[in-house]
């Protein structure tokens, strides 16, 4: 999002600029609101995940992972094989032609920013997808007490020969520590994976989520996954 007078307005929509500019916490002394350098980080907040494509590498036992925005141009052929794949379809119900997906991924780029679509890779190869989402300002926060800036994860393993080696753990972890580690407003990562992939959820909680709940989402029951800040090194 560029910073520019018209902009504020986007960052929260339906708002006029002086609303943005409350809503962002910024006290104003003057009728008129001018962008300068001493509101730049206040104005952080229009980008709503805090660039998660600055956030870096974590060491895992299975090498460096980082997450890459997606960019559609590059990586739809490789995404929407993913999602024909029986195992990831059987959840994510985006099996079909190349522009299934796009239309799921644009949903999110032509968005205010509150998700982005990621890959994830290992040793710089891409072999997962992540939604990186601002929770606490999706539908999700109507099912459950959602603090400001928590920050929601939804994943899959697309390469299956990346599934059954226990990678899911070890993935889940390290983006929790990035989103914890580069959002540091955020208290909380959540996630809510369907309640029957056990898989999924035994993931979550051998990677230092807890099962805060189980709740009643549109398309399906979830479990509602947890892992607090407080407890980030203790889990």
């Amino acid at each position: 999002m560029r910073l520019t007078d018209t902009a504020v307005d986007t960052a929260a929509p339906g708002l006029d600029a002086h609303d943005a500019f409350d809503a962002l916490g910024v006290v104003r002394h003057t009728a008129a609101p001018r962008l300068n350098a001493d509101l730049l980080p206040l104005l952080a907040e229009a980008d709503l995940l805090d660039s998660p494509a600055t956030w870096g590498s974590v060491t895992t036992r299975a090498g460096a992972f980082r997450l890459e925005p997606v960019r559609p141009g590059r990586d739809l052929e490789l995404l929407t094989g993913w999602m024909n794949d029986p195992e990831v379809a059987a959840y994510w119900e985006l099996a079909g032609p190349a522009a299934v997906t796009a239309a799921h991924l644009r949903s999110q780029l032509d968005g205010d920013g509150r998700s982005i679509p990621c890959l994830g890779l290992l040793e710089g190869t891409a072999m997962s997808y992540w939604e990186i989402y601002r929770a606490d300002l999706d539908p999700l926060s109507r099912h459950y007490r959602a603090r400001p800036h928590d920050t929601g994860i939804h994943l899959l393993i697309g390469d299956g020969t990346n599934r059954g080696r226990g990678l899911g753990p070890a993935l889940l972890r390290a983006v929790a520590d990035l989103v914890l580690g580069n959002r540091p407003r955020c208290t909380r990562v959540v996630a809510e994976p369907d309640i029957r992939n056990t898989p999924s959820v035994s993931a979550f909680l051998s990677s230092g989520f807890r099962c805060h709940a189980e709740i009643d989402l549109p398309e399906k029951r979830a479990a509602l996954m947890v892992r607090e800040r407080a407890l980030r090194n203790l889990l």
